[in-house]
C-alpha cells in the first residue's frame, strides 16, 4: 500500500519551493454514476484557472477603494474599506487596524464562506479561522483581513450547495467540483495582495495554511516575516475535508495526520 504523500515544504519557512508538486489522481466512490478520467491532474486544473487573464504583479493598478468607515466589533475597533476590481467589478472588503512600522502585522486573505462564516457550519473550519484572525489582529493592535467574495473556492453559493449534495453521497470536495464540471479552485489572490499593499501592509505575519496565498503575497511585493498556522483539531465533520486540503491541495495542516 502506498503511503500518503508528504506535505509540501512551507515556503514561508524554507524559502522558494524547490520541487514540483506531483500529479494527484482522482478517486470516485463506486456509487457515483458520473465518471472522470483517472489521470486528470487536479493541480493543473487549479493552476490554469487561477492565473488566467490576470494583471501581473508590478503592473497597472487594478483595484480602487470605493468607501471606508469605522467598524466597532466584539473584538475591538477596526476600519472597514470597500474595494472594487477595475477589470471585473468584483467587490472586496478589508477590515483592518492600521499597520505599524515597528512590527510585522498579522494579515489574512479570507475567502468568503457563507455557510461557515454566517451560518456556523461545522463542515469546514472557515468560520473559526475568521474569528481567530479577527481576535489576533485586535490583540496585536494592527493587521488586516481581506475578505474575498469567491464563495466555494470561486464556484458560487448555488454550486457549492450542489457540491454539498454530492459530498453527502461520498464525494470529497475536489471530486464534487469536477463531477459538476467545475474547476477545483477558481480563486486568485493578486488583487487581495494589491489591497494589502494599498493599506500599507508590506511586512506581515501571514495567518494562513494555504501555500498559494503565501506565494501570492511574496510575489506581490509583501515580505512574509512569518507564517502563523491557523488550524483546529479535526472533527468527525471536518476530517475528510481537511485531509483533502493537506494531501491533495498541499495545505500546511500539522493536526491532520493521515489521508481519509
Amino acid at each position: 500500500m502506498n503511503s500518503p504523500p508528504r506535505p509540501w515544504p512551507d515556503p514561508a519557512n524554507s524559502g522558494p519551493e524547490s520541487e514540483p508538486r506531483p500529479d494527484s489522481k482522482i478517486f470516485l466512490p463506486e456509487q457515483n454514476i458520473i465518471r472522470l478520467p483517472a489521470k486528470k491532474n487536479r493541480m493543473q486544473i487549479q493552476t490554469a484557472a487561477q492565473f488566467t487573464s490576470r494583471v501581473p504583479f508590478g503592473g497597472a493598478v487594478t483595484v480602487t477603494k470605493e468607501a471606508e468607515a469605522s467598524l466597532p466589533t466584539e473584538y475591538g475597533d477596526f476600519r472597514i474599506a470597500g474595494y472594487r476590481a477595475m477589470d471585473t467589478g468584483e467587490e472586496f472588503v478589508c477590515v483592518y487596524i492600521a499597520a505599524r512600522d515597528d512590527q510585522p502585522a498579522p494579515v489574512r486573505i479570507h475567502s468568503q464562506c457563507l455557510t461557515g462564516d454566517v451560518f456556523h457550519s461545522v463542515k469546514c473550519d472557515c468560520g473559526p479561522q475568521l474569528e481567530k484572525a479577527m481576535g489576533t489582529i485586535a490583540a496585536e493592535g494592527c493587521g488586516a483581513v481581506v475578505y474575498q467574495h469567491q464563495e466555494g473556492r470561486g464556484i458560487g453559493i448555488i454550486n457549492k450547495i450542489r457540491a454539498y449534495a454530492l459530498q453527502d453521497e461520498g464525494a470529497d470536495t475536489i471530486d464534487a467540483n469536477l463531477m459538476l464540471g467545475l474547476e477545483v479552485d477558481l480563486r486568485h489572490y493578486e488583487q487581495c495582495v494589491e489591497i494589502l499593499r494599498d493599506l500599507g501592509f508590506t511586512r506581515v505575519k501571514a495567518l494562513t495554511n494555504n501555500p498559494d496565498k503565501l506565494k501570492a503575497m511574496r510575489e506581490g511585493g509583501i515580505e512574509v516575516a512569518e507564517r502563523v498556522p491557523i488550524e483546529f483539531e479535526p472533527s468527525e465533520h471536518t476530517e475528510k475535508y481537511l485531509s483533502v486540503k493537506k494531501f491533495q491541495m498541499g495545505h500546511f495542516l500539522s493536526l491532520v495526520s493521515q489521508g481519509v
